[in-house]
């Protein structure tokens, strides 16, 4: 028995196992993490149903409470006790749940925690009504009329089908607004910022003529023409936008005023089926993906970090990669293997390890202040004091990555590189190929699947990092993507927003947690999957590629 047990250890069985256990848990541990991040996340959007009860505490009056469960919890009797509640001294372990109750400008807050032994005559009334507003959160209540400027138009059961049609119809107007005021009147606005940094700039060059200031002059009339157009339409939209209005009622009876350009959509989940409840999700979780944040960022959607993301990891691609490849080229191909190249090999893989808010840091003082700073002096001195490229921005965020993620992409580039045999370099120059030419029509497509696994790997890493970007460039909510129809169209300048730092804000620093929970689960799963999404990527481009040239490798 003790030979058997030696062989199976001498044969290293049991370090194989062990090994397979470690991947087996490690594999456990990360599905039972997106998992739960997808239940948290995605179910925040499923239009669960509103419960209404009453609510009897002992020793005080009856009320109402109307929402929707958030969460639920079990919890000692005595911590509730110690809280003060005048809970039963029988009770060991109670049910307490978290009810979101909106009407916030009512009551002054979203959620309530009740005691579930003081709940009772629990129901789930189809009338009851859930509004998601621009402002103030949810509203839960009964609606009770639909009025056209001071005219009831509607009231009872025909009042639900005219507060839909009121509700589409100011989500159209809004729209046109939108067009208006982000696009058309920033447009003008973008114009005449161009106008006044022109006749700025030719005042320091002292060029200045009456002639040129009488075009300038006779542009910004123009401009300031279409500007009063359209404010006189933005006035008239305003007014058809506010027109109509809503009576609801909450749950203690307490009516309240709706208007209607407040309203992005109410529904009422009690009775609504199956099919009604699956397309809600698909528009909610499409506003998710496609739509601006509101109220703090805890609703609405989240492309303007998608867009941040995307576009600041497009740019550090276009920046690391040939600077990655280039420095792993002449490490492999063109140094001397000596001391010196050894000890720049050994900067690089400690330049890895370096903390990320080091390279913010450095981002924030070499680029934004110093090289910022002085890009402004030359080439932008109409517009100072207010900076430009002196105020951390897109690119900054960009390079400032290209310059984190480099090392990733020289090491793994060099690696390339070392695996081809040196013998095909040789055949290469034997045929009577230069030496740049073998490097670049025979050695560097050999070496293209290390690049584009380097480069996508170094894409990752990017596109979740947060220290650095909260020095030198994103923002909790900004203004307009930095990607429009204005010119240079591209505002390389402009500060933008990014999933990893939304994450950050939302979840520690947003006023209303319980709020913006869900939606953090909802982006750390988004940003998750575009992580995954990448890394599979680097793995199917890299085998394309290796079969595409494995028989140079032979």
């Amino acid at each position: 028995m003790r030979t058997t047990v030696g062989k199976w250890f001498q044969g290293g069985s049991p370090w194989v196992w062990l090994n397979a256990g470690a991947v087996a848990i490690s594999l456990v541990m990360v599905v039972g993490l997106l998992a739960l991040i997808a239940v948290r996340g995605l179910g925040h959007f499923w239009p669960s149903a509103i419960v209404a009860a009453d609510y009897r505490v002992p020793g005080q009056e009856s009320r109402q409470v109307l929402g929707q469960l958030a969460d639920s919890e079990a919890v000692s009797g005595e911590r509730l006790r110690d809280a003060g509640l005048p809970l039963d001294p029988s009770l060991d372990m109670v049910e307490r749940s978290l009810v979101k109750v909106g009407n916030r400008d009512v009551t002054g807050s979203d959620f309530a925690w009740v005691v579930e032994p003081w709940l009772q005559d629990t129901r789930y009334p189809e009338n009851a009504m859930a509004v998601e507003r621009r402002e103030w959160g949810n509203f839960y209540g009964y609606l009770k009329a639909v009025r056209e400027a001071d005219t009831t138009v509607a009231t009872g059961d025909e009042a639900w089908d005219m507060f839909q049609q009121r509700i589409a119809r100011a989500l159209a107007i809004h729209d046109l607004i939108y067009q208006i005021e982000k696009h058309d009147i920033g447009s003008i606005n973008a114009r005449l910022e161009r106008l006044r940094l022109k006749e700025r700039g030719l005042e320091l060059k002292g060029k200045t003529t009456p002639a040129v200031l009488a075009g300038i002059q006779a542009e910004r009339a123009a401009l300031d023409a279409e500007y009063k157009v359209l404010e006189q339409q933005l006035g008239e939209l305003y007014v058809a936008f506010n027109r109509d209005s809503a009576v609801a009622e909450t749950a203690n009876g307490q009516e309240v005023t709706l208007s209607m350009g407040k309203v992005v959509r109410a529904y009422r989940p009690n009775a609504m089926g199956l099919v009604d409840k699956l397309a809600f999700y698909g528009d909610k979780l499409w506003e998710f993906v496609s739509d601006d944040p509101r109220e703090a960022n805890t609703e609405g959607g989240i492309f303007p970090a998608i867009f941040g993301t995307v576009m600041m990891v497009i740019l550090m691609s276009i920046i690391v990669t040939p600077f990655g490849v280039i420095a792993a080229v002449y490490l492999r191909e063109y140094a001397g293997q000596g001391f010196m190249t050894r000890s720049i090999r050994i900067a690089v893989n400690n330049l890895a390890g370096v903390p990320s808010i080091v390279y913010g840091v450095f981002g924030l003082g070499f680029f934004v202040y110093f090289l910022g700073g002085q890009l402004d002096q030359l080439f932008f001195p109409e517009a100072l004091p207010a900076p430009t490229f002196g105020t951390p921005g897109l690119m900054w965020a960009a390079i400032t990555l290209a310059l984190l993620t480099l090392p990733v992409v020289i090491v793994a580039t060099e690696e390339g590189l070392s695996r081809i045999p040196r013998s095909v370099r040789e055949g290469s120059l034997a045929l009577g190929a230069t030496k740049a030419e073998t490097l670049w029509r025979v050695v560097l497509p050999m070496a293209s699947p290390a690049m584009m696994t380097g480069l996508i790997l170094a894409v990752a890493r990017a596109a979740g990092e947060v220290a650095p970007l909260m020095l030198v460039g994103v923002v909790k909510l900004a203004p307009s993507l930095p990607l429009d129809g204005n010119y240079p169209f591209l505002h390389l300048d402009q500060k933008f927003m990014h999933l990893g730092f939304h994450i950050y804000d939302v979840g520690f620093q947003s006023p209303n947690v319980e709020a913006a929970r869900p939606l953090v689960y909802a982006t750390a799963l988004l940003l998750v999957i575009v992580i995954a999404v990448l890394n599979l990527s680097a793995v199917a481009i890299r085998n394309s590629l290796r079969e595409k040239y494995k028989t140079l490798e032979v």
